[in-house]
């Protein structure tokens, strides 16, 4: 029987305990989310056998404040963007020009990416965005998973359904499946090469792939992170855009 409430043993020394998916949330969510976060990211985008890569420095704090400057290549050198809230905006330093990303450009992928614009503007927990149902436990790359199948609470989320395997030892959703209203699968998200990073789990790798393209495939590899971090308070305006 699927229930939102399904009851599962967690091994705890001596003692077993009940998890509801909602707790499994929480869990997933206090990994994903942080206080504050810098980091040097690099990008791999392949698309129809052609490669392209981007090296980027990112800053964060909490889901609502973003900012990155790409570095490499030559070409994109100085390219910044910065996300408050809602609002997304990118620099480029080739025309000079500040330009703000909304309406349909934010479905574009980020520099062609199989990463939306709209995936990095996403601010809600999964906790408070979707209810669940554990629907199975397998076992993915040697680790022990919940499978569970997550809805939307209301249209604003963007992808109405994710489908996630949760790694029973970290809490990380070492794969996702993400679709449309109309039930079309649209991306698929692998996380791997998980590391203890103070107080928390991270992926260094993740793999996002557009079920709508063919041949479409990005690999992002953290190759530095760290979080409660104290940055600039100008990181996160406009003026540090241009500066």
């Amino acid at each position: 029987m699927k229930l939102l409430l399904l009851a599962l043993a967690l091994a705890i020394p001596g003692i077993a305990r009940a998890i509801t998916v909602d707790d499994m949330l929480d869990h997933v969510d206090k990994n994903l989310t942080y206080d504050s976060r810098e980091s040097s990211v690099r990008m791999t985008v392949v698309k129809s056998g052609t490669t392209k890569s981007y090296l980027m420095h990112s800053f964060g704090r909490g889901a609502e404040e973003m900012a990155m400057e790409y570095l490499e290549p030559a070409r994109d050198k100085g390219t910044k963007m910065l996300k408050k809230n809602d609002e997304l905006w990118m620099w480029l330093p080739s025309v000079e020009k500040t330009q703000k990303i909304s309406g349909h450009m934010l479905r574009q992928g980020m520099m062609g990416s199989d990463m939306s614009y709209e995936d990095l503007m996403e601010q809600s927990t999964w906790r408070d965005a979707y209810t669940g149902t554990v629907v199975g436990e397998e076992t993915l790359d040697g680790r022990k998973v919940w499978k569970v199948d997550l809805k939307a609470k209301d249209t604003t989320v963007s992808y109405p359904r994710r489908l996630i395997w949760v790694d029973q030892a970290s809490y990380i959703p070492l794969k996702q499946e993400l679709y449309a209203l109309s039930g079309m699968l649209l991306k698929t998200w692998t996380m791997s090469d998980i590391r203890t990073v103070g107080d928390r789990q991270f992926a260094y790798k993740m793999v996002v792939e557009d079920k709508v393209q063919k041949n479409s495939r990005t690999e992002i590899t953290f190759e530095s992170v760290a979080f409660a971090v104290p940055l600039e308070e100008e990181v996160f305006s406009t003026r540090w855009l241009e500066r």
